[in-house]
């Protein structure tokens, strides 16, 4: 057998007719996996279980470079530029031709790095399980590399081990584990040995479990591996990176239809005139040919590929200025489209830094400023005035208490406060620091370390001549502690008080000191609740980052619906959702209820909930799918391992750039420089802004494009000479496409952009009201130029000044119509020179126009001739001027109409 195929058997913990592990004694557990629980597995029993179920390493299968670049071809967009390239290439457009090439090959090395970039994901995931480990078999324990290891293996677990496959714990001496890789929370979690009796527990509470590439912070342990390799949670999350597809955005799969559908149109128009042609004998064959061609030629937009391309690129370069780096192009577009933003909780939302906000002591309730593990911060009352916390007898113990108890340490990098330590210790020693304003001075005699079986930690140490005994814990430990050595506890007060803070979301640590004989050198546990007073509680949480609240407001003014996706208690993600006002009614719910639905029944309730609590990266993934079933255009944000799937998933992924992970960074498509969730606002805004100018821009592009191929259209059917020559309908697409079709790229986002609501992706880019729009402005410049080409012809001009002129009607009404396109205000008003770029390519345009009559050499090969500037400019400009004012009333007509219905729909609200 290849020892690197690795099957795929049924975990025993999801088998739906066996009990799941963490409900297992130690007896089951040995029955299920044939183990020794004092021995280990013997070499034959090692050699069945790596038969049948390989080795313990995450693979990921090689694919061929060349044949991953050429995939990127297959696609229906390329399918439709390449023809267009073949097309303009056969009349000898060289430089439409060389620029939608180019366009070819820029979408093929964009998808293949993409491609590249998720292949990177999986290999960080796969770089997780590598670590060596004592493992017991055959009585002797053994230093093996985590590959080596099978389910039933018996695994020595200590403080500092990575955990090399997942594992049921069967001793557990206060042994805790850093899971934030598989839950995306912080704090570690206590790990204990006994059977669970709920059969269905997020992953986050099965606490007799550990999992492949979680952290041992504290303790010891012994388990028995249950799951290796693809069949553990972190192999989970890598298949389901591998399985999930990328998707063609909805920009792409708009331009795709749109360009289908025009490619179809115009060769289904070219097809029956030529046939027309023939039957009415209105041309001769050659010149029949030359006609249709003409009409190809003139009506396909060539430059649209490429002005769509120009545009995403500048939104880029416009984000990546403000700290979000996008690693596809159409990525920066979808965000405009994006009406649901799902989002972790910890270091999204908050700072992911523990902090004391409470305090609670029997003389009243205070509330500590400075968010996180910020240097700054003062102690208030509820009245919010300075509290002299240093001659309160109370306070000043608590705030020692706090400070001398805890182990952990902050240094300062990259301009943020880095934590060593537990995050509880952490958010007690920045309490000290807020109001010491230094670190704290232990003279420490002895210490016990928190156990979590006991649930408390204890200091002994002389403060102020004193010999002092300093515990810290839960509170209802130290009230235990208190009465079983006669005190007394105000039971009803502290109570009411945790639960206070419990619905707040908050953690509660008591604060208690006891006073001990000067001689006592070691801590008796026996005695701890001697003479003991309670100091006082805190009550510590994540808090929500200052700006996150307003940016989460903008973003619902903007009909941007955001959830909250987190490991974290369901209590604690309700609360934080609810300071940041993340709805009317925040409702949660949690990944066991989640599974407890059928994917019919998750569709039908999911937009009920603004918070999903205990979530695995599974139900991450299945959140985000069901939301796109219900046809939301969903953002994904996180910073982990667990977020991977879901961020590949969602229509935009978007990790952070400081805190995430390398493969959350691989399996998005944006990146927050500066880990700031208002940057998405701001992407936001910029998404919609390039949507605006891609469809100005195709709003711009086919009325003037089709205008030349109506010219065509129209002389045939009225059996006249063609106004136009071939080379001269090139050389209008040529200048436009090095010139004003560019305009719109420095457009300026509209006002209100950001009030109107996520567009209708299932719209389509032009609407019917486009439609008719582009119509028409087409007829008006072809009827334009065919009637000034045949008054002047009549009036004796030669038909190559004619030609010449309608040639210049054309360019002139592309400049006009530009004008009306550029803002939904009047022209004529304060946003005329908000977009000076476009004044400065319009002068380009004018001076190539001034060659192309006026050099002989460009005379000859595009059959033009000098004209005068009454008839050469003065008769076009009249004409631009006529698309300009018609389409200026046109747009008065449609703002009166919108206005009209607006306050009708306000009347029937009012009524309703």
């Amino acid at each position: 057998m290849d020892d690197s195929a690795q099957p795929s058997p049924q975990r025993d913990d999801q088998d739906v007719d066996k009990p799941p592990l963490w409900q297992l004694d130690d007896n089951q557990l040995r029955a299920r996996y044939g183990t020794d629980t004092d021995n280990g597995l013997t070499d034959d029993q090692v050699r069945q279980q790596r038969a049948k179920y390989g080795f313990n390493e995450l693979t990921a299968k090689k694919q061929s470079r060349i044949l991953r670049f050429l995939r990127q071809f297959n696609d229906s967009i390329n399918y439709i530029l390449a023809g267009a390239a073949v097309l303009t290439l056969l009349m000898q457009h060289w430089s439409d031709s060389f620029v939608i090439f180019l366009v070819i090959m820029a979408n093929a090395f964009i998808g293949y790095f993409q491609e590249v970039s998720a292949d990177n994901a999986l290999a960080k995931i796969q770089e997780l399980l590598v670590s060596q480990n004592f493992v017991y078999r055959n009585g002797v324990k053994l230093e093996l590399p985590s590959r080596e290891l099978v389910p039933g293996d018996l695994v020595q677990l200590e403080a500092g081990d990575a955990v090399p496959a997942d594992m049921r714990l069967i001793s557990a001496d206060n042994l805790a584990a850093q899971e934030s890789i598989l839950t995306g929370e912080t704090n570690s979690v206590a790990k204990t040995e006994e059977p669970l009796a709920d059969a269905h527990l997020a992953l986050a509470e099965r606490t007799n479990m550990v999992y492949a590439s979680t952290d041992i912070t504290q303790g010891s342990g012994l388990g028995i591996v249950v799951a290796t390799a693809a069949q553990s949670e972190i192999g989970h999350i890598q298949s389901s990176v591998k399985e999930i597809k990328s998707k063609p955005t909805p920009l792409v799969q708009n331009l795709n239809r749109l360009g289908l559908g025009l490619s179809l149109a115009i060769v289904a128009v070219a097809v029956i005139l030529f046939v027309g042609g023939l039957l009415t004998h209105i041309y001769s064959l050659p010149t029949l040919t030359i006609a249709v061609i003409t009409m190809v030629v003139g009506s396909m937009p060539e430059g649209l590929p490429a002005s769509t391309s120009v545009v995403l690129a500048m939104g880029t370069r416009q984000l990546t200025r403000k700290n979000a780096i996008v690693k596809t192009l159409p990525a920066v577009e979808t965000l405009g489209a994006v009406d649901i933003v799902n989002t972790d909780k910890t270091g999204t939302l908050t700072k992911n830094e523990m902090t004391v906000t409470d305090v609670a002591t029997p003389d009243g309730d205070f509330q500590v400023s400075g968010v996180g593990y910020d240097a700054d911060g003062t102690l208030t009352d509820q009245q919010g005035e300075p509290v002299d916390w240093r001659n309160d007898e109370r306070l000043h113990w608590l705030v020692r208490i706090a400070g001398e108890t805890s182990d952990a340490q902050f240094h300062e990098e990259d301009g943020q406060w880095q934590l060593t330590g537990e995050p509880t210790d952490g958010a007690l020693t920045a309490l000290y620091h807020k109001l010491y304003g230094e670190e704290p001075d232990v003279n420490e005699v002895d210490s016990l370390p928190f156990d979590s079986q006991f649930r408390y930690s204890a200091r002994l140490a002389d403060v102020d001549g004193e010999r002092v005994l300093m515990v810290k814990g839960a509170p209802q430990t130290l009230a235990r502690l208190i009465k079983e050595h006669g005190g007394t506890v105000m039971e009803a007060e502290l109570e009411a008080t945790i639960t206070r803070f419990a619905k707040q979301g908050k953690r509660v640590v008591g604060l208690a000191r006891q006073t001990v004989p000067q001689d006592l050198e070691e801590i008796d546990q026996s005695q701890i609740g001697t003479d003991m007073q309670i100091m006082g509680l805190v009550g510590i949480i994540d808090p929500p980052r200052p700006e996150v609240a307003a940016s989460v407001q903008q973003l619902r003014y903007a009909g941007i619906k955001v959830k909250m996706i987190t490991g974290d208690d369901p209590q604690t993600a309700a609360a934080i959702a609810q300071q940041l006002n993340l709805g009317e009614d925040v409702r949660a719910i949690t990944g066991p209820e989640l599974d407890a639905m059928s994917d019919a029944e998750l569709d039908r309730e999911i937009g009920k909930y603004t918070v999903f609590a205990r979530a695995t990266p599974a139900e991450k993934l299945r959140i985000v799918q069901s939301q796109q079933r219900n046809g939301h255009v969903v953002a994904m944000t996180g910073d982990g391992v667990n977020d991977a799937p879901a961020l590949k998933q969602a229509d935009i992924g978007v990790a952070m750039g400081i805190k995430g992970t390398d493969v959350a960074k691989g399996a998005a498509d944006m990146v927050l420089a500066n880990d700031d969730f208002t940057t998405i606002q701001t992407a936001v805004k910029e998404g919609r802004h390039v949507f605006d100018n891609i469809r100005k821009t195709i709003r711009y592009l086919l009325p003037t494009s089709f205008a030349e191929g109506f010219v065509v259209v129209l002389s045939m059917l009225l059996g006249q000479e063609l106004p136009l020559y071939p080379t001269q309908l090139l050389w209008i697409n040529m200048v436009s496409a090095l010139t004003i079709q560019f305009a719109f790229i420095f457009e300026p986002p509209d006002e209100g952009i950001m009030a109107r609501g996520p567009r209708n992706v299932h719209e389509g880019i032009i609407t019917k009201a486009y439609a008719v729009e582009i119509a028409f402005v087409a007829l008006m410049i072809a009827g334009l130029g065919i009637y000034i080409y045949d008054l002047l012809t009549s009036m004796g001009f030669s038909h190559t000044v004619g030609s010449t002129v309608t040639l210049q009607v054309i360019i002139f009404g592309k400049i006009f119509y530009l004008f009306n396109l550029r803002t939904e205000h009047p022209v004529f008003s304060r946003y005329l020179f908000q977009n000076k770029m476009a004044f400065w390519i319009i002068g380009l345009l004018l001076l190539l126009q001034g060659a192309i009559i006026y050099l002989p050499f460009m005379q000859d090969v595009f059959q033009t001739t000098t004209v005068g500037a009454a008839v050469g400019w003065g008769i076009p400009a009249l004409a631009g001027l006529v698309v300009m004012t018609v389409m200026e009333v046109w747009k008065f007509v449609q703002m009166t109409y919108r206005r009209h219905v607006g306050r009708v729909h306000d009347k029937m609200e009012i009524k309703d």
